[in-house]
C-alpha cells in the first residue's frame, strides 16, 4: 500500500505541475486577458461563474458581487444559472467558467459520491475561496397543524424524498438521525424537485420538508392555513449531533435569527452549512484567487444589503474549518489579514491529504471496463478502503 501511495503521490505532483504550466501558457497566449488595476489589485476584465437558478439567493448574491466588481474594477462578471449540481460544476470542470457559487454538492463532488460516482466524474480537486454563513439555518420544518415538535415524532410520518437531489436527501437523513430514525422509520414520498416537496407539505401530501429558513417556500407554508414549525436540533444533545454528523459532516451548529417564523426574538437552534460556496479547481491561478478573495472582502459593504443572505460574506461569518480545503491563493490572503491560524492550516492540509487519497483510489478504478452500476459499487468500495487505511472517515460506504 505504501509503495502504491508513493507512486500516486509522484504522479499527482507531476499532474499539478502540468496543469500550472498549461494555465500559464494559456494566459500568456490569450490576447483577450486584459488587466484592470485598482490599488495594485489585478483582475481579468471578464469572468464567468455558475450559480443556482435565476432568482435564488445564491444567484442574487453572485449578481450583486458582479455589480461591485464592475463598479470598482471594471470587471464584467457573467453569472450562468444552473438547474442542478452537475450543471453548475460541469462548466468549471471543463474550464468554461472560472468559479462557481455552489452549494453542498461541492463536498459531494470532492468525495466522488452519489451523482459524481461515475466514470465521467469521480473525486474532484475543488478548492474554496469564501464560504458565506448567514443568519439562516438549513433545517426541517413541520406543518404546525401536525403537532410534530421534535424529530423523534416523525416515526411513521410522511417525509419527502427529492429525486436526483442527494444533497437534500442526505440532509433530511441527517436530521432524521437526530431523532434516532432512518428512512425505514418514515413513509417516504417522492417529489421531482425542491419546490414540489414544499408544495407537498402545503397541500397536505407530506408532514415536513427540508430547506433554508429564508427561502420562499417556507414563507408560503407560514402563510398557509397549516402554518410552520421548525424542528430544533438542540446543540447540547450530543447523541443527536453525533448521529447527524456521521451522515452529514458538512453541518455546523447554528442559531438562526432570520426566516419564516424566525427572528432575533424567535430564534431557531439547529444546523446550517455555508452557501453559496465560492469554489474553484486546484489549478486555478493563485494570484487571481488571491485578488478576487481580497476584492470581495474589502468591498463587502457594497453588496451586503443586496440579498438577505449576503450578510454571510462578512469576514466574521466565514467558516474556515469546513470539509473542503481552501485554495492556496485564498489562504495567502486570509493569512495576510490575520484570520488564518496554525490549527486552520493543519486542518486545511488534512483536507488536501484526503483529496490526494481519493485521487489515488480513483486511479485504481478509473479505467475498469464495467457497467455503470458495477463501476459505482467498485469505486465506493475502493474509496472506503483507501480512506480508512489512511485514517479518514469514509462517511458513506456500502
Amino acid at each position: 500500500m505504501a509503495s502504491i501511495q508513493n507512486y500516486w503521490k509522484l504522479k499527482l505532483h507531476l499532474r499539478r505541475k502540468t496543469h500550472f504550466l498549461l494555465l500559464a501558457l494559456t494566459l500568456i497566449g490569450n490576447s483577450g486577458f486584459s488587466i484592470a488595476q485598482s490599488e495594485q489589485l489585478q483582475l481579468p476584465r471578464q469572468m464567468a461563474w455558475t450559480a443556482y437558478n435565476l432568482g435564488s439567493t445564491g444567484y442574487n448574491q453572485a449578481v450583486a458581487i458582479g455589480a461591485m466588481l464592475r463598479e470598482k474594477y471594471n470587471v464584467t462578471l457573467r453569472v450562468i444559472p444552473g438547474q442542478n449540481d452537475v450543471s453548475r460544476l460541469l462548466p468549471l470542470k471543463m474550464g468554461r467558467v472560472d468559479f462557481t457559487a455552489n452549494g453542498v454538492a461541492t463536498y459531494l463532488a470532492q468525495e466522488g459520491m452519489f451523482q459524481f460516482a461515475s466514470k465521467e466524474w469521480g473525486p474532484q480537486p475543488l478548492r474554496l475561496l469564501m464560504p458565506p454563513n448567514g443568519l439562516t439555518n438549513k433545517a426541517v420544518a413541520a406543518a404546525a397543524d401536525t403537532g410534530i415538535t421534535r424529530f423523534s415524532d416523525l416515526r411513521g410520518r410522511r417525509v419527502p424524498y427529492v429525486r436526483a437531489a442527494p444533497a437534500l436527501n442526505i440532509s433530511m437523513e441527517a436530521y432524521l438521525a437526530c431523532g434516532d430514525l432512518t428512512w425505514d422509520d418514515v413513509v417516504r414520498v417522492d417529489f421531482p424537485g425542491y419546490e414540489a416537496s414544499w408544495n407537498g407539505i402545503i397541500n397536505g401530501d407530506v408532514d415536513v420538508a427540508f430547506g433554508t429558513t429564508v427561502s420562499g417556500p417556507p414563507f408560503r407554508l407560514e402563510a398557509s392555513p397549516r402554518g410552520i414549525f421548525w424542528l430544533p436540533a438542540p446543540h447540547d444533545d450530543e447523541g443527536c449531533w453525533d448521529r447527524m454528523l456521521s451522515i452529514g459532516p458538512y453541518f455546523t451548529k447554528h442559531i438562526a435569527t432570520r426566516g419564516a417564523s424566525v427572528s432575533e426574538i424567535n430564534t431557531h437552534e439547529a444546523g446550517t452549512y455555508p452557501y453559496p460556496l465560492l469554489t474553484t479547481l486546484i489549478e486555478q491561478d493563485s494570484e487571481l484567487v488571491y485578488n478576487l478573495t481580497r476584492a470581495i472582502n474589502e468591498n463587502y459593504a457594497d453588496f451586503k444589503d443586496s440579498d438577505p443572505g449576503a450578510i454571510g460574506w462578512a469576514i466574521e461569518s466565514q467558516v474556515f474549518d469546513w470539509v473542503v480545503p481552501y485554495h492556496e491563493g485564498a489562504v495567502k490572503y486570509w493569512q495576510e489579514v490575520g484570520v488564518w491560524s496554525e490549527s486552520l492550516e493543519a486542518h486545511n492540509q488534512s483536507l488536501i491529504r484526503r483529496q490526494e487519497v481519493l485521487s489515488f483510489a480513483w486511479e485504481e478504478v478509473a479505467n475498469k471496463n464495467l457497467d455503470s452500476e458495477a463501476f459505482a459499487a467498485l469505486w465506493q468500495q475502493t474509496r472506503a478502503t483507501y480512506l480508512s487505511e489512511a485514517g479518514f472517515d469514509p462517511v458513506w460506504q456500502e
